[in-house]
């Protein structure tokens, strides 16, 4: 059923994965259910609702990232969690390197255990927290996925992009965030929102990208 439910997912959202990375989605949905039940890693826990919740939910940015992302420079999800978006969009792109970072441990020993179980190998996890965590290869793409106020996204994240003034965030959020988006410090400013169509999700969903202006 979770099979089926992907598949249609994604011919709705006309996102074209082969079998074998349906069956890694799906090999990934089933590790995170097993954790679950000890370590309280979602509180989505339904199978169908995890595959809209989860899957299909992360991979609604997968045009944007595939576009935006740039061969050999790392996309970087900053507090990715059970590893939402991340692992979804690094089975999708498969040549395309990612960092996963979150300060909760068991839920980056979690994802060593995928990384593990599934042989991700383009993929790189780091427990830290963002205010003080460095990459070697600085990353093409910051994006996130309810993880902090668009104000916060952008000053937490600042010694990433203070040296890379093309730097682009990519914020995942549910309603559009009007508050947060008249918040934002100065120097920053919205590139691009889109409302996000998830198949068998009654919710809103809104990506917005954000860019220095130069002030």
């Amino acid at each position: 059923m979770a099979a089926q439910h992907l598949r249609s997912g994604l011919q709705a959202m006309d996102i074209r994965l082969d079998e074998t990375q349906q069956q890694q989605l799906l090999t990934y949905l089933e590790l995170l259910r097993k954790w679950n039940r000890a370590y309280n890693l979602t509180a989505v826990r339904e199978p169908l609702e995890m595959v809209s919740r989860h899957l299909l939910d992360s991979l609604a940015v997968l045009p944007r990232v595939a576009e935006l992302a740039q061969p050999g420079r790392p996309v970087l999800d900053v507090g990715t969690g059970p590893g939402l978006p991340g692992i979804p969009l690094a089975i999708a792109l498969p040549e395309q390197p990612f960092v996963l970072l979150d300060s909760n441990g068991k839920k980056t020993r979690f994802l060593f255990q995928v990384q593990l179980a599934m042989k991700l190998d383009t993929i790189r996890i780091a427990q830290a927290r963002i205010e003080t965590f460095r990459m070697e290869t600085a990353p093409s793409l910051i994006i996130s996925r309810a993880f902090a106020s668009l104000q916060q996204f952008v000053e937490q994240t600042r010694p990433l992009w203070s040296s890379d003034p093309e730097l682009r965030l990519l914020a995942m959020k549910g309603e559009y965030p009007a508050d947060e988006l008249a918040a934002l410090p100065v120097g920053w400013q919205v590139a691009a929102q889109t409302r996000l169509e998830v198949p068998q999700l009654d919710a809103e969903r809104h990506l917005i990208e954000l860019v220095r202006n130069g002030q």
